[in-house]
């Protein structure tokens, strides 16, 4: 035995010598083929032997770490970090970016702080005064900081790339400071900073001569800071959504446009119209993308403002009121158009839409969203002309009928991405659509008209599947989902919720599908932990797992997750038979940020602290209010501080409304009696 053992050890030693004799750019190389979505790759890459666990710390260059109290040990072991995501860890503390400035100072070039609390001015002036390399910071959601954090950022003067949003507290000073100490900005976000108005504005245009990407969303901003920002040479992007302050009258005034604008959003402006769309939009012959949503009604005169943009290539209106001689006149003047979006627009008409995709023959994307008005009439014209679509979006098209979506299936051959939740598509409809052989997300919501047969053509055919929503499709059952899981290996999300027929064997039939990352299955009462368990085990990928009201899941479904799904990051186990021991093994999963744990009949206000406790990572947690006065006050006070958020839910669960309506009703007859 001693013998055998020696020799097996000669063996292992033998095989990490040959390992040892790989040069480390060869091995560097082989790291690139590593997915950088599954983290675990690379960890069982590093453990291989200690030649690789050095060659594979030095090679990482991206990092997105789950808790920030391992930033000293992590940031240790990887000294080459560029790129930091922190979106993770909501817990960022002034000291926490002293670590990082002093392990990242020579190598550091990004860093989100997007989903981060706790730092203040003080921590990011130690970032910045170290990390001289820092090209890109996002510092979104930093509601907290003032003009002295935007003062310490002004201080990176190789900074590129800037976002800012919903920093409500920074003024025209601390962006003035920005503006000036970092001229070589090319992107900035500044959606939600109400305290940025035209001076500000113009500040940054004036002193950062590189931009081309600039968002003023919802800025208190009027047209005086315009002139100054089409000036601006090489601007390519310019998003102006519900900034309500620009108007016709000012817009009139601008002399030209931006020579070099591409893409320019001006949605939910609803005191531009055609008048000051033409004013702006003067001289901007290299206009690609138009947004206008939920903005003036596009008329005629709209519509004509836009035949100057021959290089127009998407015009996005929804919500808008659109008139049929508005769209025709769009098909007239865009005859180049690559995607069109009507999402929710009002006035759209088999008329209106007929005439204008009639000339739109290279039109790749076309959203029709709760167009109701529609007809097989112009889903005909759409089908006949549009051939080169790869992306179709009609959900809630209601007065279409069943042979079109079979038009489709015919013409469109090139479909990549259709949505056609609420329609009456049949199985024939699904039996033509599958001939779209890249079809790789499909929505079939609240299809009461498709069954088995017609989902079985969709997995014999359409092998690049990767999103399959079935919300409410009341008539699939477990064929259809088994035909899926065999035909569609590539599958990362299916919504089967409320497919009341579905049983276990669907879910070990797609505990096949390796690359399931999205599993929502509430409302299927027949689903017990047996299914959930082969999930958890064949489906290593799993982040997001929905099965509220899957009320025949109980503990022993969840161990199996505890055990296997470490990449899983938000769970709903609500209404189900899930207790304080399932609860509590949850705290295995170091990745898990969310849960909604609401109506549990079998969770103890002991077992919900304890599992909050251990559960080292949560971001985001939803309870029922009842718990916030059975639980102390500083056991909240503490998670808050670890950066979790707490909603709190008063509504009552079904069973429990219908006791408490019966026993009201008891009451009342008691008393009538009396």
């Amino acid at each position: 035995m001693k013998k055998q053992r020696s020799t097996m050890a000669e063996a292992s030693s033998s095989i990490a010598n040959l390992f040892d004799l790989l040069s480390e750019e060869l091995v560097f190389i082989i790291l690139d083929y590593l997915n950088d979505n599954n983290p675990q790759d690379k960890k069982s890459f590093s453990l291989v032997c200690k030649s690789f666990y050095s060659i594979e710390s030095k090679h990482r260059r991206t990092l997105k770490p789950l808790r920030s109290e391992h930033l000293p040990s992590i940031l240790t072991r990887y000294p080459q970090i560029s790129t930091l995501d922190l979106s993770l860890c909501p817990r960022i503390t002034d000291f926490s970016l002293s670590v990082i400035a002093m392990a990242c100072g020579n190598t550091l070039r990004f860093i989100d702080l997007s989903r981060s609390k706790f730092f203040s001015g003080n921590g990011l002036a130690v970032l910045v005064a170290n990390c001289r390399s820092l090209t890109a910071l996002d510092l979104s959601n930093a509601t907290e900081l003032r003009d002295s954090a935007a003062a310490a950022i002004g201080e990176a003067k190789n900074l590129e790339k800037l976002w800012l949003g919903r920093c409500k507290l920074i003024t025209d000073i601390g962006i003035g400071c920005i503006a000036v100490g970092c001229p070589k900005l090319k992107t900035i976000g500044l959606k939600w900073c109400l305290g940025i108005g035209d001076l500000g504005v113009e500040l940054v245009a004036v002193k950062c001569k590189e931009l081309r990407n600039l968002d003023l969303s919802y800025l208190p901003i009027t047209s005086k800071c315009l002139p100054a920002i089409l000036k601006l040479q090489y601007l390519e992007e310019l998003i102006l959504e519900g900034c309500f302050g620009i108007d016709d009258d000012s817009l009139t005034l601008l002399k030209q446009g931006s020579k070099s604008l591409k893409n320019l959003d001006i949605s939910s402006c609803q005191n531009v119209s055609d008048t000051g769309l033409s004013s702006l939009t003067s001289g901007t012959g290299c206009l690609r993308q138009l947004t206008l949503a939920y903005g003036s009604p596009v008329t005629l005169d709209l519509a004509r403002s836009l035949q100057r943009l021959s290089k127009l290539q998407s015009i996005k209106l929804d919500g808008c009121l659109v008139t049929c001689s508005g769209l025709q006149a769009i098909g007239n003047y865009c005859a180049s158009l690559r995607e069109l979006s009507l999402s929710k627009c009002s006035g759209v008409t088999d008329e209106g839409l007929s005439s204008l995709v009639k000339k739109q023959k290279e039109l790749r994307k076309l959203d029709i969203t709760c167009c109701r008005k529609l007809t097989c009439v112009s889903i005909a014209h759409v089908a006949y002309s549009c051939t080169s679509l790869t992306s179709l979006r009609m959900e809630s098209c209601t007065l279409v009928p069943r042979e079109a979506f079979v038009l489709i299936g015919r013409k469109c051959n090139l479909l990549e991405e259709l949505d056609l939740t609420d329609n009456e598509i049949d199985d024939e409809g699904l039996k033509s659509i599958s001939k779209c052989s890249n079809l790789s997300i499909l929505k079939l919501g609240i299809c009461l008209n498709i069954t088995n047969e017609g989902l079985s053509y969709i997995g014999n055919r359409c092998s690049k599947l990767v999103e399959l929503d079935l919300y409410r499709s009341m008539e699939i059952t477990d064929s259809g989902i088994t035909a899926i899981a065999r035909g569609c290996p590539s599958l990362e999300m299916i919504n089967i919720s409320y497919c009341s027929g579905i049983t276990d064997a669907a879910l070990i039939s797609m505990s096949k599908c390796a690359k399931l990352s999205t599993l929502e299955c509430r409302g299927c009462p027949l689903i017990t932990s047996l299914g959930i368990a082969a999930i958890a085990v064949g489906c290593k990928h799993l982040t997001k797992l929905d099965i509220k009201k899957c009320y025949r899941i109980n503990d022993f479904g969840v161990l199996p997750l505890a055990h296997f799904s470490q990449n899983l990051k938000e769970i709903n186990m609500s209404c189900t038979s899930i207790t304080d021991f399932g609860l509590l093994s949850l705290a295995s999963i170091s990745c898990l940020q969310s849960m909604v744990i609401l109506h549990l009949k079998g969770l103890s206000p002991r077992g919900l602290a304890a599992a909050l406790l251990a559960c080292g990572g949560l971001t985001k947690v939803k309870l029922h209010l009842s718990f916030k006065t059975l639980l102390p006050q500083p056991l909240f006070e503490h998670l808050e501080a670890r950066g979790c958020v707490f909603q709190w839910r008063e509504k009552m669960f079904q069973d429990e409304l219908e006791d408490s309506k019966s026993w009201k009703l008891q009451v009342a007859e008691l008393n009538n009696e009396s």
